[in-house]
């Protein structure tokens, strides 16, 4: 028989158990699978994350600086608060052992030969879940030929991710003939936020960027677009974290740069530490790094 452990017991029957918010806007109310995977994605001390995206191969074939997915990027990884990639690159080249999270790109069809919003959905929800991902990436073409085809997508894994616990996030996608101003990105923002994205991955714009952030109700990630100078790549996330947005998702200004593990650093000085531009680019010129492929041979 056990020994009895007595009366004196303190229930603290007038102090109700906590219910902190979650740290994330638009996400207090999500099932905690969601929230939990949400949080994997960004810092909770900051609210902010670095993704790191790779993903460009699925319509753009082996894109300049990702030819070597496993040379140029695998030391990168550990670096970025999460990882956007395909599932045939997480499976073929990311290792089991990495601790990083994924964003995986779950659409696609086309490629730069063809028109690109025609995309379909590229991936079943239960391999995502095999996969361990962290939130599922979907392209959405507002004013694209197949507009309402790319919402669908968005749509339906939404629905599917949620039985899974799965968060979705939308990327708005910029066609030749669409302008890239604040009035649009508000509209597709907007858009992939109401139909059911947990967050949103768009187009930083100088003039109106903290009225797409106030107009969405979801966390915004601002894409890092094609490949800028260093301080100009900085500059831009500087402007955007303190016009509301929730990180960064850079790819071409991380893997094209001189410097790639430097500018990851800086990057992250800007999103998660507040630094000016120019105090990271100082940090991105310190780094001491070898291009991958280097010889003396020509």
């Amino acid at each position: 028989m056990p020994e009895p452990d007595g009366d004196a017991k303190h229930f603290f029957a007038d102090v109700p158990p906590p219910s902190p918010g979650f740290f994330l806007k638009g996400a207090g109310s999500p099932a905690g699978d969601v929230s939990n995977r949400l949080a994997r994605v960004f810092r909770p001390d900051t609210g902010r994350t670095v993704m790191l995206a790779i993903d460009h191969g699925y319509f753009q074939g082996p894109t300049t600086g990702l030819e070597r997915v496993d040379l140029n990027i695998l030391p990168l990884v550990p670096l970025a608060d999460a990882l956007m990639c395909t599932r045939g690159i997480l499976r073929s080249t990311v290792p089991p052992s990495s601790r990083t999270p994924v964003v995986l790109r779950a659409s696609g069809g086309p490629s730069v030969l063809k028109e690109l919003s025609d995309e379909q959905i590229g991936v079943d929800i239960e391999d995502a879940v095999r996969l361990n991902v962290a939130a599922l990436a979907v392209q959405v073409f507002i004013g694209g030929e197949h507009e309402t085809q790319s919402v669908h997508n968005m749509t339906r894994l939404v629905d599917l991710g949620l039985r899974f616990g799965i968060p979705v996030m939308g990327v708005t996608a910029v066609g030749k003939q669409l302008t890239r101003d604040a009035k649009y990105i508000r509209l597709a923002c907007r858009i992939c936020a109401e139909l059911g994205a947990q967050f949103v991955k768009t187009y930083y714009v100088d003039e109106g960027f903290d009225s797409v952030t106030a107009s969405c109700p979801v966390p915004i990630v601002m894409a890092g677009g094609k490949k800028l100078p260093e301080l100009d790549a900085l500059t831009m996330a500087y402007h955007a974290v303190n016009e509301g947005a929730s990180g960064v998702d850079m790819g071409r200004n991380i893997f094209q740069s001189d410097k790639p593990m430097g500018m990851m650093r800086a990057v992250t000085a800007v999103v998660h530490d507040g630094k000016s531009p120019e105090e990271a680019l100082d940090i991105y010129r310190s780094s001491k790094e070898t291009q991958v492929g280097q010889s003396s041979r020509h």
